[in-house]
């Protein structure tokens, strides 16, 4: 005689509970790694690589300058004014070039602990090597100025144009345009600034009251492009201004902790994927973000913007030429991942000439000013016989600048 098995206990309601609980946190794993995957799809799909620049490159490897600093890095960040694409029309007529108003060269040390820009003028005097231009054509070789690199022969141009000029590496290379600007400034919530006078700029299309206010899209814009209505219309004072306002928007990311919270994150890393054209090593979300991550733990102090040592060009004054050899030490310093010291200057004119503080004689400033500089090429010429000699170099120069910490409020 057989018996039957013994009927299975039902489950209580404490177990039931738990597998409920269970099943739902099962799903909400899922849907969490479903929608964390969604975006970073999302994100990097918005990147647009630039691999025809890095194939011109390769054709001119032999000349390109070696990276001499293990783990230091080497980034030319270029903002091209293209009237071409959504959203740029607005900003003049498209005669079917681009062009490069603000480029910097972005130096970050080996050991992470600092980082530099060093703007180039645009109508810097420079030897521009041979290059492709439209329909495959190959210009010659020419002494322009540097803004021609880029409307003339793109980024690859650009950047073996810099190489020639610093003996520095390039290793990557960051375009971004009128439109990512703006989308990267309202995502960080606008960048505070502080007029003394009011702007009233039609060319760049800007109208702005004197005193303390944030600047969002179209007026961040306006307010880094400005330049005939502002002192005597140099391009002097408009790139102190972009390293400026460029210090205050890292000081802003840095001081809201952008960089630590995901979901502060996302909308900027989104703004800045959409309008950001990288060559193939920077090209893909894991490399941006590996970018921005080794920058995130750079005090602001460490984060220093400055512009290569330049003054009026010899035969044209509406032009520039490097100052020497303060400029070939700046190079040198970075090439070499060596600090570089970054002076604020009092006060400085639109022309680019330090200006007497109130109440000081000017004779008495500008005398001081040249004692320095005597004393400077001094040191460096004991610098020299140094390095000849075997000796660690003397302390770096300063050079007139801008830092974050500062941003640009006092």
């Amino acid at each position: 005689m057989t018996t039957d098995p013994p009927a299975p206990t039902p489950p209580t309601p404490h177990r039931r509970w738990l597998r409920r609980l269970a099943l739902g946190t099962a799903v909400l794993v899922l849907a969490g790694v479903g929608i964390c995957w969604w975006l970073y799809d999302r994100l990097d799909d918005n990147i647009t690589t630039d691999p025809d620049t890095a194939n011109e490159l390769e054709l001119y490897e032999a000349e390109r300058p070696v990276s001499v600093v293990r783990g230091a890095q080497n980034v030319l960040l270029i903002g091209s004014d293209t009237r071409t694409g959504k959203g740029n029309a607005q900003y003049g007529r498209n005669f079917g070039t681009q062009r490069s108003d603000t480029t910097i060269l972005l130096h970050l040390a080996a050991d992470r602990e600092s980082a530099t820009a060093v703007s180039i003028p645009r109508d810097l005097m420079v030897d521009i090597p041979r290059c492709t231009v439209a329909k495959k054509k190959r210009s010659k070789p020419q002494f322009a100025q540097f803004n021609w690199a880029f409307e003339g022969g793109g980024a690859a141009c650009t950047i073996r144009t810099v190489e020639k000029l610093t003996g520095i590496r390039v290793d990557h290379h960051v375009i971004v345009d009128f439109r990512g600007f703006k989308k990267m400034v309202n995502a960080v919530g606008g960048v505070e600034v502080c007029l003394k006078e009011p702007i009233d700029d039609d060319e760049a299309k800007l109208e702005l009251p004197a005193g303390r206010q944030v600047l969002r899209g179209e007026e961040a814009l306006g307010f880094v492009r400005a330049r005939y209505s502002i002192g005597n219309g140099s391009d002097t004072g408009r790139i102190a201004r972009q390293q400026q306002f460029l210090a205050a928007l890292v000081k802003k990311v840095h001081s809201n902790g952008v960089l630590f919270n995901p979901r502060r994150l996302y909308p900027v890393l989104d703004a800045a994927t959409k309008s950001l054209t990288t060559d193939p090593g920077l090209g893909s979300l894991r490399r941006l973000y590996d970018l921005i991550r080794a920058m995130r733990d750079i005090p602001d102090e460490r984060v220093r913007f400055l512009t290569v040592p330049r003054q009026p060009y010899t035969y044209n004054p509406n032009r520039d030429e490097l100052v020497q050899p303060d400029a070939d030490q700046l190079f040198r310093q970075l090439r070499l991942d060596q600090p570089v010291t970054v002076a604020r200057a009092e006060t400085i004119r639109d022309d680019g000439n330090a200006a007497a503080p109130a109440g000081h004689d000017r004779k008495k400033v500008e005398k001081k000013v040249r004692e320095r500089v005597k004393e400077r090429r001094a040191e460096e010429a004991e610098e020299k016989v140094e390095e000849k000699k075997g000796a660690p170099a003397a302390k770096p120069s300063a050079y007139a600048g801008a830092m974050a910490a500062h941003g640009m409020c006092k």
